[in-house]
């Protein structure tokens, strides 16, 4: 099973690092988070992947080509007159990736219906790319086939971090209490599974993959929602690429589902 993983916006809510780069290159541990995305897929046994580039493309296709060169000692001789490169303490990963460009200004639906060709007949996971948690992509997965629905959205209560006040419309307090997980609302956190009957509600370029078709789906009574109970942190500001940078600086980001 594939996995597609969204990469291709401008990433304008955090320019401050990604008018250099697209944000999904955007590094937690001087590793991009795309990376940290697609070693948790990997440590379900999730190897194929599909990038939907578009915004820089070109600097996700190239830190692909050199990643032996970013994960591994290297030794440039020259002492032959030559540009030998050696290449010590090879740390691989079991990926198979097809980086995409699926257009400049393409809305998210119409990246996803450019990769079709790529998927094939056959479910496939989908995400977003500048997110990380701790997901359990094989009980997602599980889920997904006990339900037997074209599409499954994993769903997160982001909830609320201040205390709540119950007040009336004339202004008066009637109660003060700490949050509880009734407070916030559910929302869409990418980690998605999808059958390939999808690609037929996506019109094209244009397309908002969040509005129409998954809209659809839910008239149709075609999409479930997985609730996630656990860690999930989108990466939108400088603040919170600071924040996960912090969580993996400890030694103890809980989203590090994987072993050295």
């Amino acid at each position: 099973m594939k996995t597609v993983i969204l990469a291709g916006g401008f990433g304008t809510r955090i320019s401050e690092e990604s008018q250099f780069r697209p944000k999904p290159m955007l590094e937690i541990g001087e590793m991009p988070i795309l990376w940290h995305i697609m070693k948790e897929y990997s440590h379900y046994g999730f190897n194929d992947f599909i990038i939907c580039a578009g915004y820089k493309q070109h600097v996700i296709k190239e830190w692909f080509a050199d990643y032996f060169l970013h994960t591994s000692d290297v030794t440039f001789d020259y002492t032959s007159g030559k540009n030998d490169i050696i290449i010590h303490n090879k740390r691989v990963e079991p990926w198979k990736v097809t980086v995409v460009d699926t257009g400049l200004n393409t809305m998210t639906g119409g990246r996803i219906k450019r990769i079709k060709e790529y998927v094939g007949e056959e479910p496939f996971m989908l995400t977003y790319g500048d997110a990380v948690g701790n997901i359990d992509i094989n009980e997602l997965l599980k889920f997904h086939l006990q339900n037997g629905k074209i599409g499954t959205i994993s769903v997160y209560n982001f909830g609320q971090n201040k205390g709540v006040l119950d007040v009336n419309p004339d202004g008066k307090v009637n109660a003060f209490r700490e949050k509880s997980d009734l407070d916030g609302d559910m929302i869409n956190i990418g980690f998605m599974v999808m059958n390939p009957e999808i690609f037929d509600r996506i019109e094209g370029d244009e397309t908002v993959f969040e509005q129409e078709p998954l809209n659809s789906l839910v008239r149709d009574g075609n999409l479930v929602a997985y609730t996630h109970r656990g860690y999930w942190q989108c990466m939108d500001t400088l603040r919170e690429k600071q924040q996960l940078e912090k969580l993996w600086a400890s030694g103890n980001a809980p989203w590090k589902v994987w072993a050295d």
